[in-house]
């Protein structure tokens, strides 16, 4: 009876909100919700398919230079199911902070809850200022990726300017990010995102099969611990994009339905990452170790012209999906986050591009900035820190009696979903954070080392007079 009564309260408010969306009538609207308000399971699963692989497409090669083939496959396969497992566990928690909340008659129509707000609300103030401290900073270096990303591959077709120089353009152009509202006005740019790098992905395996294997061809790896676990975190990485999922399952009118699209996104992106990864490697073998971007080995043609371009798009979207969730922090600090003024909401997001240009001048790294990122905050993010936190929200029986959504049995029950959830924080603390920080710190550091910081034109070719 109770667990009917939670359904209820979860849905209620959601189905409210779609009746109001139909009573609108006129063609303006009919077309702004159909290109601009997404709120469906399938806006969510573009979404999330959409925001996982982004610029990451184009450094699995060089990971599985460093990892091996059979080691890139595998790590491919077992991350991804770890990755689908804390998103899961994740959209649990969403769903048992929200009814709780909802029961106290809290509305949520003007108000983005995000993942430090459920921790506060299941767990108290410690766990949230922990959760807001890692994920704020993983989303900040995520937003500093998709700009080195930008400058990297925009300099592929154009290197009449310097990657840096590149990065303060697109750094401008980012900032129009801050007048997109929420995940609800994502759903055009998800589904253009997901067809972009289906395009790259399949891209790189066809170009890779057809230029064959260069000559001389050598696949060394792994040869080196430090390189070896630099893959794997990258890896690690690839299949952490869940540090949105609070803010992609609250833009869903109905989001107790999420907890499967995690898991049929990533099935979906293995089938973009393990071909295009396999077959630029096998194709260039161990010159990718000095190419952290797969396509800087092809050939120019206008199919890789059209790549290229394509990737700059989607690391836009991928942008604003990495920052929104910041600017709804900082939105909530200012005390402007429910106000109806997209305007006012725009200028107070703009100081929160900043940092993020600067620290893309900073570390232009293209590559080893991911594995770093995916080691020291990734790790804890979206693996340990949902792991623990679902433990520690259902250790007594009454929580496990009362949860609004318990463990399939599938799973094996409470003791199943215990025990995975032990392995992860176990797996992850000691070879993601453990031996993926010292081998990515090690080989961040030679980076920096070897090009210095504000790199002009970071792994750039020596420029043709």
């Amino acid at each position: 009876m109770a667990s009917e009564k939670v359904e209820t309260v979860v849905a209620g408010n959601y189905l409210e909100m779609e009746r109001e969306d139909e009573d609108s009538k006129s063609a303006r609207s009919k077309l702004s919700k159909f290109f601009w308000h997404g709120g469906s399971v399938y806006d969510a699963w573009f979404s999330c398919a959409s925001n996982q692989v982004a610029q990451v497409l184009l450094t699995l090669p060089y990971s599985f230079s460093q990892l091996g083939m059979l080691s890139g496959i595998l790590f491919q396969l077992f991350y991804g199911l770890m990755g689908s497992w804390t998103a899961y566990l994740i959209s649990i928690l969403y769903v048992e902070y929200r009814t709780r909340k909802e029961r106290e008659k809290v509305d949520f129509r003007n108000h983005v809850i995000q993942w430090f707000e459920v921790l506060d609300g299941l767990l108290g103030k410690h766990w949230r200022n922990i959760g807001l401290f890692f994920n704020c900073t993983f989303l900040l270096f995520g937003s500093v990726i998709q700009l080195i990303a930008c400058a990297s591959n925009i300099y592929l077709i154009n290197d009449n300017l310097d990657k840096r120089t590149w990065t303060y353009i697109f750094g401008a152009c980012c900032a129009t990010t801050v007048f997109i509202p929420s995940f609800h006005n994502y759903r055009i740019w998800s589904f253009l995102g997901l067809i972009m790098t289906t395009y790259t992905a399949w891209y790189l395996t066809i170009a890779s099969l057809l230029h064959g294997q260069v000559e001389g061809v050598k696949h060394s790896g792994p040869t080196k611990l430090v390189l070896y676990f630099t893959g794997a975190t990258n890896i690690l990485y690839t299949f952490g994009g869940h540090a949105v999922t609070v803010e992609i399952m609250h833009a869903m009118w109905k989001p107790q339905k999420f907890k499967l699209i995690y898991l049929l996104a990533t099935l979906y992106v293995l089938t973009l990452t393990l071909p295009s990864a396999a077959a630029v490697y096998w194709a260039f073998g161990d010159m990718l170790l000095t190419h952290s971007n797969a396509l800087s080995l092809l050939p120019r043609t206008r199919f890789r012209d059209t790549a290229v371009i394509l990737m700059l798009i989607h690391q836009f979207i991928t942008f604003g999906f990495a920052c929104t969730p910041l600017y709804f922090v900082w939105e909530k600090f200012l005390g402007v986050h429910e106000t109806k003024s997209l305007f006012k909401r725009a200028l107070a997001r703009l100081p929160v591009v900043i940092p993020i240009w600067f620290l893309a001048i900073i570390f232009p790294f293209f590559g080893p900035i991911n594995s770093t990122v995916g080691s020291l905050l990734v790790s804890f993010t979206v693996y340990i820190i949902p792991a623990m936190a679902h433990m520690v929200t259902f250790a007594s029986a009454p929580a496990r009696e009362n949860a609004v959504e318990r463990p399939p049995s599938i799973v094996g029950g409470w003791v199943g979903t215990y025990s995975m959830n032990v392995f992860v924080v176990v797996w992850v603390l000691v070879v993601g954070f453990g031996l993926g920080g010292w081998a990515s710190m090690l080989n961040f550091i030679q980076q920096i080392n070897t090009f210095g910081l504000f790199a002009k034109c970071y792994q750039c070719p020596p420029h043709k007079a």
